[in-house]
């Protein structure tokens, strides 16, 4: 999930934004758009990861799409390391995540698009794979691999459980997903014409990956690898934005299940929504002792236990709430 700016009206776009089809028949295979704002410490190490792999201009589009970055000067930096083998386009003025998508979308030329945030990473073999996926499966909509989390300095933190134990087409994927977000952006390819049909990302700035996801598998299977090719950066600054000091992400949690909710078949609704609230308000919680534990960020700690207790109750919750509460108060 990402989060960079706080919504409004024109930085949030009310439904999912149209994505023009691609003129001309002579297009690569595959779009690697990168979108940037304030992505500087990571950027050049995340370019070098998809160099190492990239196929030729006419197969792979490699572009850094800038949403007026003020930490770097990003587009010096996409000229020395890529040497001409990078796109670069800056928009005119900041416009915000989901904008900033929707541009690197239409932008793309390639049959197939890989989002790749600026602090992430693609192992050896990830546009390969999930090409040979895409082969295998041509109905599939979107193809992924398992992933895995590492911190600012590229030391594994967490491995989540494979969604399969052999690659293939993830069945029962629509329920599955409602309970829990289980793709991060890096892990994962779509192709373009699905974005085509079904529109970018609207809504919300934080779980806007979770209602894509759901709304492309209620209308097109998934193909999936256990294989380990990507990493999804967690770091210090991942989680101190103005949404998680205010709980806004997860009030936008809350939009987005309401909105996920209506794609799954009515005997599943009920059940969906209360895992996922259980599941999202203990996820509350441990955001809570990370911004404590990272930062001593106490009005955002509280902010995440108010959000999450508003979203589900029960007695591990309260105990935990208790226990945090108190090391707030001791200053611990």
């Amino acid at each position: 999930m990402s989060i960079t700016h706080p919504p409004d009206s024109n930085r949030t776009p009310e439904r999912p934004p149209r994505i023009a089809p691609v003129v001309g028949s002579a297009r690569p295979k595959w779009s690697v758009m990168i979108p940037v704002y304030n992505g500087g410490a990571f950027l050049k190490e995340t370019l070098d990861a998809v160099l190492k792999q990239a196929e030729t201009e006419d197969n792979m589009q490699i572009e850094v799409v800038d949403d007026c970055s003020t930490d770097i000067d990003v587009c010096s930096l996409v000229m020395g390391i890529g040497q001409g083998r990078i796109g670069y386009f800056c928009q005119p003025q900041n416009v915000g995540s989901l904008r900033n998508f929707e541009t690197c979308i239409n932008r793309a030329r390639g049959i197939y698009i890989h989002l790749l945030h600026s602090d992430d990473l693609v192992h050896p073999g990830f546009y390969r794979k999930l090409d040979n996926l895409f082969t295998r499966y041509p109905a599939a909509g979107a193809a992924f691999c398992h992933y895995q989390y590492i911190n600012e300095h590229g030391n594994i933190v967490f491995i989540p459980a494979a969604e399969a134990t052999e690659e293939g087409i993830l069945n029962n994927w629509l329920v599955r997903l409602a309970e829990r977000q289980r793709i991060q952006y890096v892990a994962i390819a779509v192709k373009r014409e699905v974005y085509e049909t079904l529109g970018a990302f609207y809504g919300v700035h934080y779980g806007e990956d979770w209602e894509m996801w759901m709304r492309i598998a209620s209308q097109y299977s998934f193909a999936y690898t256990p294989a380990i090719l990507a990493s999804y950066r967690r770091h210090t600054h991942s989680i101190s934005g103005k949404a998680f000091t205010t709980g806004q992400n997860i009030r936008d949690l809350q939009i987005v299940l309401e909105k996920i909710n209506h794609f799954l078949p009515e005997p599943e609704k009920k059940k969906c929504l209360q895992k996922a609230k259980k599941f999202y308000a203990h996820y509350a919680l441990r955001t809570a002792k990370r911004l404590w534990t990272q930062s001593r960020d106490k009005r955002g700690a509280i902010a995440q236990m108010q959000s999450g207790w508003q979203l589900h109750k029960d007695i591990p919750m309260a105990v935990g709430i208790v226990k945090m509460v108190g090391r707030l108060i001791l200053n611990r």
